[in-house]
This record gives C-alpha cells, structure tokens and sequence, in this order.
C-alpha cells in the first residue's frame, strides 16, 4: 500500500512539473510576441535604438527567432547606415532558418553590405577597431555554419518554385514594369534594394503607389505595389 501511495506521488509531481513547463514555454513566447510588437512601434516612432533593444530582448537562440534577426538587420541596414551589424543579424536569419522566405534577398542584401562594410572600415570606422574585430570573427564562424547548411539536397519543388520565380522576372523586366506584393517586415527601402541594389529609390516606389500607400512607414502586408521601371 505505502509503495502505491508513493507511485502515485511520484505521477502527480511528474504531472505537475509538466504543467509547469509547459506554462513557462506559453510565458517565455508571449512575451517574445510582446516584445517583439513594442520594438515595431518604437521602431515605426524612429526610436531606433529602444527598438534595437527590444529586438535583442526577443532572441532566444531559436529558429523562430530568425524573422526577429531580420528585423534587426533591416533596422541597422536602412535606418541606421550599419553595414557591420546588419550583416552579423542577416546571417544569423539564415543560420537559424536557412530556407526562409527571406533567404535569397537576404544573401543579395549580405553582399551588398560586404562591400560597404569594408569601404567603411578602409577609412573613419564607425564602430571600435575591437567591436569590428569581434564580429568579423562571428561573421566568419556564421558563414561556416551556412556553407555547411547549403550542401543538403533541396527538395525539387523548391527548384521548380524558383524556375517559376525566375521566369516571371524575365517576362517582368521584358514589359518594363514591375509588380510586388508586400511581405510581413518589407519596407520600401527593403524593396528598394531588391530591385534597384539600392535603398536609396524609395521614395520613387512611394510617388508611384501614392495611392495605395496609406503610411510609408508601416506597409500592409499583401498590398500589391507597382514598381517603376530601372532606368
């Protein structure tokens, strides 16, 4: 009788760390969710900084937290003119989530920021010679880690999304015009730079939506935008 009262205590305390844990993971992603809402606003507000901490509040080493790199990076990227630590946030996006829908802009946009990176460091550095050293080595250690995640076989259906995608660009840029449907984190720089290699046209993405474009800060996810041709 005492070994079954002790059974049965040792089910009850089993059942009931549990709950316990599984109340605390619902707490740990509320208040990732949180966060990661008020760090939109602040950003939205141009409180860059305070949002930048919030974001870092946010991460938490997993996969889920790669859309926060994202946002962290294209914060550094367009708001704040920091190559250096845009770069360190992209690869970690695809680190953590190497399939991503944002993986292919992001390895453009990782690119783009090498070259600006090191024209930067070859003159006045904006950040300490330590700190650039630092995440020099991280960025290193980040594209080991994605090379060794690029040799696994994709499946073929991604293969024949991006012939699709492929082809539809093509027959885009043959009319001279462009359409693009706004993703959850686009903004117009972010655009910008997918289609023109710069965030600096912007602005001629909002002139050309006028209409459309309720709040050039805060785009809509799902909202089709036309996009003027490259001259």
């Amino acid at each position: 009788m005492r070994a079954d009262n002790c059974r049965f205590q040792f089910l009850v305390a089993s059942f009931s760390i549990l709950v316990l844990l599984s109340a605390c993971d619902r707490m740990v992603t509320s208040r990732n969710t949180r966060l990661v809402k008020e760090a939109d606003w602040k950003a939205a507000q141009g409180d860059y900084l305070w949002a930048v901490n919030l974001y870092e509040a946010a991460l938490d080493g997993t996969p889920q937290s790669a859309e926060v790199h994202f946002k962290l990076a294209l914060l550094y990227d367009d708001k704040m003119n920091d190559p250096l630590h845009a770069l360190h946030h992209f690869k970690r996006y695809l680190v953590l989530n190497p399939e991503g829908s944002h993986a292919a802009e992001v390895k453009d946009f990782m690119k783009r920021d090498e070259v600006a990176l090191g024209t930067s460091l070859s003159g006045d550095s904006v950040v300490t010679r330590a700190e650039a050293a630092r995440l020099r080595n991280e960025n290193l250690n980040l594209h080991r880690e994605i090379d060794a995640g690029s040799t696994k076989p994709r499946p073929a259906a991604d293969k024949s999304a991006s012939r699709r995608g492929d082809k539809e660009k093509t027959e885009s840029k043959k009319a001279g015009s462009h359409t693009y449907t706004v993703k959850e984190g686009d903004t117009l720089a972010s655009i910008s730079r997918k289609f023109y290699k710069t965030s600096k046209r912007w602005r001629d993405i909002r002139d050309a939506n006028e209409k459309k474009i309720d709040d050039p800060d805060n785009l809509k996810a799902g909202l089709t935008l036309t996009i003027p041709p490259n001259d």
